[in-house]
């Protein structure tokens, strides 16, 4: 029983997975629900703009889609840009659009046999999109467990994988806001790392080209992802003498860098070809804006929802970043991990729109996984573990409680500070009086 620990971990995550979906989503009454509205839609817009409407140019489709199942949001129809040559360019990358076109056929087979209309956004598309990232991902932890069985013990694997979803705002973009990006490049995540470890085991072709393609995704669903790359590039390079056995392999395999590169521009073709056929350009300026040398810390501190303030398990996933001396993957995942907090901090919209926490952070979880397996090995090693296993139930009871919150309203997406936080921490009777405690309402 002890041997398959883990293996109840991920079991027990993916039924609280699937039950969060349920749950939260409108679908206990088998009423519609929109799992592509808001940005949602802006990922999931190619796929009926390609197989139903025919209309990547101007898409005048969306106007009577929106009438009907009201999913652009009320701040209008921001997720395109009108083009002096009269089309609409999607502001989101066609990454996610990849990933959901299983699901989308499945949809819309579902809908032809249920006698629904097959336009791309009636209930069986927004059932199986809505389900598409829950099934990635629990298929990744599965992945993971794998991971993470190879450095540490069933018992640190199984309370990693627990805390890792379970007490951050994972649960949230996983299984309920979850046909954005964040639940997809998680899953993804967990491939690139498994994938680097059976090419650094045994060098074969299959494995560059998972890597490549994996990456070549991850940018083509956010750009900024690319810093993907430095998972494999950095790996079991740690010391000089690991660091000389690593670029020997390299060497030894130079073509599988070929093999690599092509896979990774398969997934980016359908971008550029995109770009091209909208825009009249191969690459297109979708608008994103950065203050790299005035990074927002607040998105990891701030009253409005700061990462270690409202996910507050996450402190010791950057603590176990000092506990990696001697692993394999020690300069991979500072460097990645480094990178990663200054590029999601210095987004010029720290807000990140409504969310639970920083929401831009969860799809690196997966590599975050390693060092928090650090952390929580050397506290069940010790005498520490008595404190350490009731804080992690405690936290992750909150953020359970608090997600309940945040679906419910109570936990606002936009509006929260440090004394609103304070009177709704744990309280299951919010007033109104509380509520006055909220932010001014964001423009």
């Amino acid at each position: 029983m002890r041997q398959r620990i883990s293996l109840f971990a991920v079991i027990l995550v993916s039924t609280v997975l699937i039950w969060t979906r349920l749950d939260y989503s409108e679908m206990r009454g088998w009423s519609p629900i929109k799992a592509t509205q808001w940005d949602a839609l802006g990922y999931y817009q190619y796929l009926p703009a390609t197989f139903i409407f025919h209309d990547i140019k101007r898409q005048d489709w969306l106007a009577p889609i929106d009438s009907a199942y009201h999913v652009v949001g009320t701040g209008g129809l921001y997720q395109v840009m009108d083009l002096d040559n009269g089309n609409r360019a999607t502001k989101y990358l066609c990454g996610v659009a990849q990933m959901q076109l299983p699901f989308f056929f499945i949809g819309h087979w579902s809908a032809g046999m249920l006698g629904h209309p097959q336009d791309g956004f009636s209930p069986p598309y927004q059932w199986a999109i809505a389900f598409s990232p829950v099934f990635y991902c629990i298929l990744a932890l599965f992945l993971l467990r794998r991971v993470l069985k190879r450095f540490f013990s069933e018992a640190t694997v199984a309370l990693t994988l627990l805390l890792l979803v379970l007490a951050t705002n994972a649960v949230q973009y996983i299984s309920v806001d979850n046909a954005q990006s964040h639940g997809y490049l998680f899953a993804l995540y967990a491939l690139v790392l498994w994938a680097t470890i059976k090419w650094h085991e045994v060098p074969r072709i299959r494995h560059a080209v998972v890597i490549g393609a994996i990456i070549g995704l991850a940018m083509v669903a956010r750009p900024t992802e690319a810093i993907m790359l430095f998972i494999p590039l950095l790996w079991n390079t740690g010391s000089k003498a690991e660091a000389k056995v690593k670029w020997a392999q390299v060497r030894a395999h130079r073509t599988h860098i070929a093999w690599a590169m092509g896979a990774a521009f398969l997934p980016v073709l359908p971008q550029l070809v995109y770009w091209k056929v909208v825009t009249g350009s191969w690459v297109f300026d979708v608008g994103s804006k950065w203050d790299f040398l005035l990074p927002h810390f607040r998105v990891l501190f701030g009253g409005e929802k700061g990462w270690f303030i409202y996910t507050p398990v996450t402190v010791l996933f950057i603590a176990g970043l000092f506990l990696m001396r001697g692993r394999p993957w020690r300069k991979s995942v500072l460097t990645f991990t480094l990178l990663n907090l200054w590029i999601v901090i210095a987004w010029h919209d720290w807000h990140y729109g409504g969310s639970y926490s920083a929401r831009a952070l969860v799809q690196s979880y997966p590599v975050l996984a390693l060092p928090f397996a650090a952390v929580a090995e050397r506290a069940l090693a010790t005498r520490w573990k008595y404190v350490f296993l009731p804080l992690c139930a405690y936290l992750l009871a909150v953020n359970l409680f608090q997600i309940k919150q945040y679906n419910n309203g109570v936990l606002h997406y936009d509006r929260m500070n440090f004394a609103y936080y304070r009177a709704i921490y744990l309280n299951p009777h919010v007033t109104e009086e509380d509520r006055k405690l909220m932010g001014p309402v964001r423009n």
